[in-house]
């Protein structure tokens, strides 16, 4: 049987409870999923009396990077981008690993979006990180806009066959000329670009954040005729990488990503 939860704080506004329930209904599994608050610098305390009974753990900021101190394992993914989302048990062992590239690269897939010349990336936090491990390769120019420039080291080292290059946080004629934009700040983050975007706008968008829903930015380039994905496909395709882990079990992806994704939006709209 299943026992998991995703943690972090604040945590009540999460949707992977929904998601996972949702998933292991639809695979027959039986589990359980809850949110559970977990602040900075309390996981370890947290997993003192969680023993074998519990199957692994979602993690949210800052988690996913606090647990790098208190795994025994840590794949070579979640090494590389210095950042988990994922926490689970094997052979008495706590594994920290991360889904955030692999579900990235999926949602773009499920878009037909697979290869391109150039991509700007907004903000360089953990978020950033996996986006960026997950286009190295997939698009040959890589722009990163970010307001500390001391991130610079931690995501060049995501990244061994595509460019990259590091501008200002302004808005610049790269975000309109790129063939994909992704927006990784926070709430509000990236906001007052939506004041300079071009009144025509061919270029994907993906905004990774799901709260608020729509945010601005993605509002404004659906008014300019842009394509856009949100943080609703990053959060569902992430999520069926730590079902199919949590549970064992083979899923269909294609399926799994049209009802979870169909599960989530009821609750936003």
């Amino acid at each position: 049987m299943i026992r998991a939860a995703v943690l972090g704080s604040p945590i009540s506004h999460s949707l992977s409870p929904l998601l996972h329930s949702t998933a292991y209904q639809l695979l027959g599994a039986k589990g359980s999923y809850e949110a559970l608050e977990v602040g900075s610098g309390d996981l370890s305390k947290f997993l003192e009396d969680k023993n074998s009974g519990w199957t692994g753990f979602s993690l949210t900021m800052p988690l996913k990077e606090e647990v790098f101190a208190i795994a025994d394992v840590v794949d070579p993914v979640a090494a590389m981008i210095s950042s988990a989302n994922t926490l689970y048990r094997k052979d008495d062992l706590w594994r920290a690993s991360s889904t955030d590239i692999t579900g990235f690269g999926f949602a773009l897939d499920s878009r037909g979006f697979t290869t391109a010349k150039s991509a700007a990336v907004l903000g360089a936090g953990a978020t950033a990180r996996a986006v960026v491990g997950a286009l190295d390769g997939r698009v040959q120019e890589i722009v990163i806009l970010s307001r500390n420039t001391g991130r610079e080291e931690a995501i060049r080292k995501c990244v061994s066959r595509s460019s990259i290059t590091f501008l200002p946080w302004e808005y610049t004629k790269p975000i309109a000329q790129s063939d994909l934009v992704v927006n990784t700040t926070p709430l509000y983050g990236a906001d007052l670009f939506g004041d300079y975007l071009p009144t025509k706008i061919s270029t994907l968008f993906f905004e990774v954040l799901y709260r608020p829903w729509p945010t601005v930015l993605l509002s404004r380039w659906r008014e300019n005729g842009g394509e856009t994905m949100d943080g609703i496909d990053l959060l569902v395709h992430q999520a069926i990488e730590q079902i199919s882990l949590f549970s064992g079990k083979t899923v269909d992806r294609a399926s799994m990503a049209h009802d979870l994704r169909k599960a989530a939006v009821a609750t936003l709209e």
